[in-house]
């Protein structure tokens, strides 16, 4: 579950050695249930990324109350929230994919970090790699791989280890419609087997596609969630 109390995000910075602090989210509210699915849609500004960051840990809030997957996010310690991003799978926007190492050990890393048999992680890596349509790229660097390509293995990472949350930063962004919508069966595939899915999207055709709850943001407020 994932729920959101009037929840503000602000970000202070220095401009004309002044300190000037920006609003990014304010008075955000909002549940998903446990094995919901959710389109997070809204215009670029809005503030979906920011939202994103605070349910993968990556930003606490400034103000208001977060849950995820039963924990009061704020209150947990630095160990806690280790383990606790173990169980969320995340896709973001820009891949993280890591340079030195290849297609198979970018997607095994977090089943390595899950200390995982190395029988258990070939098998699965293999099997994911597949799907995404990349068995035949196992040994190629990021920098040998196509946008697209890279898009594909960061996809495959963040659902490797079917985490109990995936959240993703438009996932399907390098993808050609048939390539997101194969993607798109293995998330649903995912949520089907009990995982949340919050996934944020600017593509309207793939919202219409495969209808779920939405939220909609605008200039760092929920605006509507359908």
């Amino acid at each position: 579950m994932v729920r959101f109390e009037d929840v503000w995000l602000r970000y202070r910075h220095l401009a004309s050695r002044n300190t000037v602090e920006t609003t990014v989210l304010r008075g955000v509210n909002f549940e998903i249930p446990d094995g919901g699915f959710c389109w997070l849609t809204g215009p670029s500004g809005a503030g979906k990324t920011s939202l994103l960051k605070l349910i993968y840990l990556a930003e606490h809030p400034s103000r208001g109350r977060i849950d995820i997957l039963g924990t009061h996010a704020a209150r947990i310690s630095r160990q806690d929230a280790a383990l606790l991003r173990r169980r969320i799978g995340v896709v973001y926007q820009d891949f993280r994919l890591l340079g030195h190492l290849s297609a198979y050990d970018n997607v095994a890393l977090p089943l390595r970090l899950a200390r995982r048999s190395e029988a258990h992680i070939r098998a699965d890596v293999a099997e994911i790699l597949r799907w995404v349509g990349l068995s035949g790229r196992l040994e190629a660097r990021p920098d040998e791989l196509s946008g697209g390509e890279q898009q594909r293995v960061a996809i495959a990472r963040a659902v490797v280890g079917r985490p109990k949350l995936l959240v993703a930063d438009e996932p399907t962004g390098n993808l050609d419609d048939a390539q997101a919508d194969r993607l798109m069966m293995l998330i649903t595939a995912l949520n089907q087997l009990g995982t949340t899915v919050i996934i944020a999207t600017h593509n309207t055709g793939l919202v219409e596609r495969y209808p779920a709850s939405r939220l909609e943001m605008a200039n760092g407020e929920l605006v509507s969630y359908e």
